[in-house]
């Protein structure tokens, strides 16, 4: 058989594969940092296991390392079959494989280290920096050259936000990341003072605006009609979800930044696009979740269709949030509490990680040669410690965070604060054990997904067949 009359499924294996692999890491050293913050003795004192080198090695392993995997899993897999047409350049496709691989490795080192640029979710040192530029320059070749081979003239949703995706995560970080090298791991960043802030925040909201969100939702565009049978609910409200969302999401950075050096108007500007970014957010999830008009049903024996729609609740429940907490007055309560951890969680565990989840569940047997997964029931089990896990996570977080922000803002009638520092942190530790519970919860459901997909491999083919193009039906 020709080869490009086939799908190109091996680096969409590969990827699939590793998003398992790194989420447990990520997720692993998520609990391990969680109980440090319970037991601080448990770094024994080793300065590559303290908390401040561990923690961002836990955020950059589940965005960038599972939930990068996953959108790269995905959407090679999705546009390959949108466009009725192989990938663009397999050597290309093997490289960002290869390339996202060894980023993850490095950072997995450095990290440890010590080794930083000290921003938000941008912490990679600058070797490493270039490395994911031009790994993300690789990404985009491959994509949008398969889009231009494509066989069919449209362009289907999931591809406009795979698409948007792509292009903003390439600017993003290399505005971002623009340093001035002093030595191998040394930079100091071209920005200064509040400059600088303003940019590592467009930046860092962006990043959860592209990266986590428009990649994520191009993922659910694709995968939640192919397990549910049924097309998208409103095609026109997927353009206008489209559109809207990239519009508006850019100017929300600056809601960070309240009560800060930052101009008071800019400020204003970001809360006020962040409150209107709800329409957008909230019309794609209820348009996800409308998808399955006719076929609600299924939810009563699918638990892949049921992680995508409890994911997309997650979506609709952290979008609202999001905006709410935007707003300068409720910002004052919630700034620098728990309650932004317990917020982020809930797009993190429950949009992100459960959307990647379902959506590998629907692809693994299709890359296997298979029908379905090894056990639906263990798949049943994970969905219930996902969800369980995730609110238990949430609730701990939310409440802490709440009673955080009315306890600092408590003054005596000399102006004097009524609690000290210690004293929160005190009344704070049952939630941090509740919180810690619901991460090992979550973190038990990913062991049976690594099983169950361990299990479905055994049962395929020894010799994986190169799957046939589909042609289209005018061709």
């Amino acid at each position: 058989m020709n080869q490009s009359a086939t799908y190109n499924d091996r680096v969409v294996r590969q990827f699939a594969v590793m998003t398992v692999v790194w989420g447990i890491v990520g997720m692993l050293v998520g609990v391990w940092i969680a109980a440090q913050l319970i037991w601080p003795s448990m770094s024994m004192d080793i300065p590559w296991l303290s908390y401040g080198r561990l923690r961002p090695l836990h955020t950059n392993a589940v965005i960038f390392a599972f939930g990068g995997s996953a959108l790269f899993a995905t959407s090679y897999y999705a546009v390959q079959r949108t466009c009725h047409a192989r990938l663009f350049a397999d050597k290309l496709a093997a490289f960002t494989f290869w390339g996202w691989q060894t980023v993850i490795v490095g950072a997995a080192i450095t990290l440890p280290m010590g080794l930083t640029m000290g921003r938000e979710y941008a912490e990679l040192i600058w070797p490493l920096a270039i490395l994911v530029a031009l790994v993300w320059v690789a990404y985009a070749i491959v994509f949008f050259g398969t889009i231009v081979q494509r066989k069919v003239k449209h362009i289907y949703v999931a591809n406009w936000f795979f698409g948007a995706f792509i292009l903003t995560v390439a600017v993003l970080h290399i505005v971002n990341n623009l340093a001035i090298p002093t030595s191998l791991t040394h930079s100091y960043p071209i920005y200064s003072g509040t400059v600088d802030a303003m940019v590592q925040w467009w930046y860092g909201h962006n990043a959860v605006g592209f990266f986590l969100t428009a990649g994520f939702l191009g993922m659910m565009y694709y995968f939640v009609p192919k397990q549910a049978g049924r097309p998208v609910y409103s095609y026109r409200l997927s353009i206008v979800h489209f559109w809207s969302l990239i519009a508006i999401y850019m100017w929300a950075g600056p809601h960070h930044l309240h009560y800060t050096a930052l101009p008071d108007w800019v400020q204003s500007l970001g809360m006020v696009f962040s409150l209107i970014l709800l329409a957008p957010s909230w019309g794609g999830m209820i348009n996800g979740i409308m998808t399955l008009s006719g076929a609600w049903h299924k939810l009563r024996t699918d638990p892949i269709l049921r992680f995508m729609i409890v994911a997309l609740s997650f979506y609709g429940m952290s979008t609202f949030e999001g905006p709410m907490m935007s707003i300068k007055t409720v910002n004052a309560l919630s700034h620098y509490t728990d309650w932004t951890i317990g917020h982020v969680h809930s797009g993190a565990l429950g949009w992100v990680a459960m959307i990647s989840i379902g959506s590998l569940y629907t692809l693994f047997p299709r890359i296997l040669g298979l029908k379905e997964m090894y056990s639906t029931r263990l798949i049943e089990w994970h969905f219930w410690t996902s969800t369980i896990g995730t609110v238990l996570y949430i609730v701990a977080m939310w409440i802490a965070g709440v009673m955080q922000g009315l306890m600092w803002r408590t003054f005596n009638d000399d102006g004097t604060l009524t609690y000290t520092f210690i004293e929160v942190l005190k009344l704070t530790e049952p939630y941090y054990l509740l919180r810690l519970l619901g991460g090992m919860i979550f973190l038990s459901g990913m062991f049976i997904m690594a099983y169950n997909l361990y299990r479905t491999w055994q049962t395929a083919p020894s010799k994986l067949q190169a799957v046939p193009v589909i042609q289209p039906a005018h061709a």
